[in-house]
């Protein structure tokens, strides 16, 4: 069969069994990589060269999205979901070395383990390149991979069972009725309810004087005036008997509203979306870097931002939310408050939808090119490779957005285009190459590779949770949302956002995320080097 026609049959066939849902968990873009290793043992196999392309793709588009968060991540409040995702990885890392050591199992094999284990694609393109086996790295990713998704969401499910308790901070409440408009995010988790004000305490103040607001996920959208829902505005100060509009999670709603007055049992307000809402990208330097607090943006320009849209995640933002380059802004406001804050935090539609394809090239090449140069230290030898390289040049153009003539951000959708395209690349070549041993490898340690696969993927679980539970005092949504990000575990995050109200596991997710995924992807050929 023609080398091209194997490519997009095997690239097609898997993204068709990755849209398999079983109790809302699927395998993705990864079951790309199962279809290929079927075919891979019947002999199918493409031209060289399309896997490493993918993964220098695929690794690039990662440090681009991760940059804007990894940097800053590790020197704000979220360095202590930072420091979860880094134990979990460090964790991983020595269970691995264990497991080799105490099962004779070779370097390579071992390294796709932990890879698939803690569901770490970019740590398999690592291993790959930089291996003088490919084939094991891709056997042993595909006997773990699976047990890492399970192990998680069981983990996860668990958890929630065991700790959770009906007198806890963090228990969700009710979940309100999900929100037809942009507003709120697309989860059934947020949605916005009325509020009277009937606290004299709170009389006369303006929301950000009221701490309750400070110190949860919720946002107070709109005013009843004389019939009609209106955006907060500038100048706004509590009255008794006002009718408030919050949004957020419904344990958020109810912890503000005590502190507000009382929640109404009303229909569906009904507000003017079309022209009283907008989504805008932020891109100036004058607002990335700093909190919504510090940035007044009701007061300057009488706009309430009521989600934001980051790393695939949405989340109702408190002021204390660091807003970040690239983040999706939802602004409630009057019209020609509108077109100021777009202006304000350099939403420029046209630049915003255009991808430049030279800085692309660029950047992927300037990438390749570190990776190939070697620091010498005595008689060892050290490189970032393949994917290393890319991965710390997107990571820098990420984080700066631009250097010199090369960008470093590109449109949503393009990202997503040139991640999954990457990645889609890579799994197939790797899958087909080691297709031809994986029934050989199976036979020979096929248990042996199921328990390690197990240890690698539970035992950094356990650590992070409880480092981060009892030792880092975090909530427990915040807990298990940082150990989902730790493991990298979309499918995780997926049943938290399922089971809670809250915010807070999606944003404990966002703080571990890229610290864990940067981590992992150059501990993993080190480690192999290290086994070896």
């Amino acid at each position: 069969m023609n080398p091209i026609l194997v490519l997009l049959c095997v690239i097609a066939l898997g993204l068709l069994v990755g849209r398999v849902s079983f109790r809302g968990i699927s395998l993705g873009t990864s079951a790309i990589l199962f279809v290929a290793l079927l075919a891979g043992h019947y002999g199918w196999r493409i031209p060289t060269g399309f896997g490493t392309l993918g993964l220098a793709l695929f690794v690039y588009c990662v440090g681009i999205s991760a940059g804007p968060t990894f940097f800053r991540g590790l020197a704000s409040h979220g360095r202590a979901m930072a420091i979860t995702g880094s134990v979990i990885v460090l964790t991983g890392v020595a269970v691995t070395w264990v497991c080799a050591r105490l099962l004779d199992l070779p370097a390579e094999l071992a390294g796709g383990l932990m890879a698939g284990a803690m569901t770490s694609t970019p740590a398999l393109g690592a291993i790959t390149q930089s291996s003088d086996n490919p084939a094991a790295v891709a056997v042993g990713f595909g006997v773990a991979y699976p047990i890492g998704i399970i192990s998680v969401v069981l983990f996860v499910q668990i958890a929630i069972k065991l700790f959770a308790t009906s007198d806890d901070d963090d228990k969700n409440g009710s979940a309100s009725p999900a929100d037809s408009d942009a507003e709120t995010t697309p989860s059934n988790s947020i949605g916005r309810r009325v509020v009277r004000i009937a606290n004299p305490v709170v009389s006369g103040k303006r929301p950000s004087e009221i701490a309750a607001f400070a110190d949860s996920p919720c946002q107070m959208s709109r005013v009843q005036r004389e019939g009609r829902w209106r955006p907060t505005p500038p100048d706004y100060q509590f009255q008794i008997g006002d009718d408030v509009m919050l949004v957020g999670g419904a344990s958020e709603i109810s912890r503000v509203s005590e502190t507000l007055g009382e929640l109404q049992d009303t229909a569906d307000p009904v507000v003017d979306a079309d022209r009283e809402r907008r989504y805008v990208v932020v891109t100036s330097p004058e607002i990335y870097g700093h909190t919504l607090k510090e940035l007044r943006l009701r007061s300057k320009y009488g706009v309430t931002i009521v989600r934001v849209q980051r790393h695939d995640v949405e989340f109702v933002p408190s002021s204390r939310t660091r807003i970040e380059f690239g983040d999706g802004l939802v602004a409630v406001g009057e019209p020609d408050a509108l077109a100021k804050i777009a202006a304000a935090v350099g939403h420029r539609p046209r630049t915003v939808n255009e991808t430049d394809l030279l800085s692309l090239v660029a950047g992927i090449v300037l990438g390749i090119f570190v990776g190939n140069l070697s620091l010498q230290i005595g008689e060892f030898s050290m490189s970032l490779g393949i994917a290393g390289g890319p991965l710390m040049v997107g990571l820098i153009l990420g984080h700066f957005r631009r250097l010199g003539p090369i960008r470093g951000s590109y449109p949503p959708a393009a990202m997503l285009l040139m991640t999954e395209g990457g990645l889609a690349l890579f799994l197939a070549d790797a899958g087909l190459n080691a297709g031809a041993n994986v029934v050989e490898v199976l036979m020979e340690r096929g248990v042996l590779l199921c328990v390690a696969a197990a240890a690698i993927a539970i035992i950094p679980l356990l650590v992070g949770f409880a480092g981060s539970r009892y030792f880092g005092g975090r909530t427990l949504w915040q807990s298990l949302g940082a150990t989902c990000g730790g493991m990298t575990s979309t499918p995780g995050l997926a049943v938290l956002t399922g089971a809670t109200d809250s915010s807070q596991p999606a944003t404990s997710y966002v703080a571990a995320y890229p610290v864990a995924l940067v981590m992992i992807t150059i501990a993993a050929p080190w480690l192999v080097d290290l086994i070896s």
